[in-house]
């Protein structure tokens, strides 16, 4: 897939690196179609990691994509300078008159706290509102997800004795639905957090549905309004080094961390991590794009949240 970036965003080199087409916007211009106009709220702190990650991605189909990165404003990075958002960033008041084919919300490091608790929680309830309106699909990831969950649907999320920290085994539930087609039955999917939503709460929610869960970590993938609303409990995204990273960073902290399960050979961190979820992750992400997004989305983008009349 050819994705639309900015030509100087510092992730660009990376991807052109492991031989995935991207352009800028120069050359994007001369191509006589209409991209999908994707946008990112990138909630993570290390910003730079989770936009090769997701350029990644969404990069393996023929689709033409233009990428918007959107942080929130009630919140000062620690990690990411201000020059990098300035520059390859926009905020949501930019943009909130604009309607978007797809849209994602990240993960955030705030599981420990409660939504109302989050300073910029009121700026987040009103991206998700607009999303209703505004966007085609909208893909929730980990925090972000639980947070979609108890914004639209009231369910809560709960403190957990122990990290969810590893690579865990999913079934699919619900094979015809086409964000599992190409799937195995058993596939891995790597999970990081300290909270859970509990898979009865999504259950016995009547507009969600569950496609994939595991008998240790529970659910994985829920889907509302026939894929308006998509949500991860997990991370697919996750590149081969990303928990092996979590890990050596919270050991060197002194926290009380266990190894990551099913990650590294013979469970022994001094190996090197196993890349397992990969292709399953491309199929997800390209189910996505292709599925709830470019098969659904009206051709001119101003038509987005108008009801047809017959």
């Amino acid at each position: 897939m050819p994705i639309k970036v900015h030509g100087d965003l510092p992730a660009k080199a990376v991807i052109e690196s492991e031989n995935i087409f991207i352009m800028d916007e120069n050359r994007a211009i001369r191509q006589d179609i209409r991209p999908l106009k994707i946008g990112i709220l990138n909630l993570m702190p290390l910003k730079h990691e989770t936009e090769i990650q997701l350029l990644r991605v969404l990069s393996n189909t023929p689709l033409q994509v233009d990428v918007t990165f959107v942080f929130v404003e009630n919140h000062i990075s620690k990690n990411t300078p201000a020059s990098h958002l300035n520059q390859f960033y926009t905020t949501f008041k930019e943009i909130k008159n604009q309607k978007f084919d797809g849209f994602i919300i990240t993960g955030a490091p705030l599981e420990m706290m409660e939504y109302e608790e989050v300073e910029y929680w009121r700026e987040i309830q009103e991206i998700m509102d607009w999303t209703v309106t505004n966007v085609t699909s909208t893909l929730h990831i980990c925090w972000g997800a639980q947070a979609g969950l108890y914004h639209h649907f009231g369910i809560p999320k709960h403190i957990l004795d122990k990290k969810v920290f590893g690579i865990y085994e999913h079934k699919v539930l619900h094979r015809k639905v086409p964000l599992m087609r190409g799937f195995d039955d058993v596939f891995l999917a790597p999970h990081s957090r300290h909270t859970e939503v509990k898979t009865e709460d999504i259950k016995n929610e009547k507009r969600l549905t569950v496609l994939a869960e595991s008998d240790m970590v529970g659910v994985l993938v829920a889907i509302a309004e026939e894929g308006k609303q998509i949500f991860l409990m997990g991370h697919p995204e996750y590149d081969r080094v990303t928990l092996d990273s979590e890990y050596k960073r919270d050991k060197e902290k002194g926290m009380d961390i266990q190894i990551p399960y099913n990650y590294y050979k013979d469970d022994n961190p001094d190996n090197p991590p196993l890349l397992t979820w990969r292709a399953h992750a491309s199929a997800l992400y390209t189910n996505w794009l292709n599925y709830y997004v470019y098969q659904i989305t009206p051709y001119d983008i101003d038509d987005i949240g108008v009801k047809v009349t017959k």
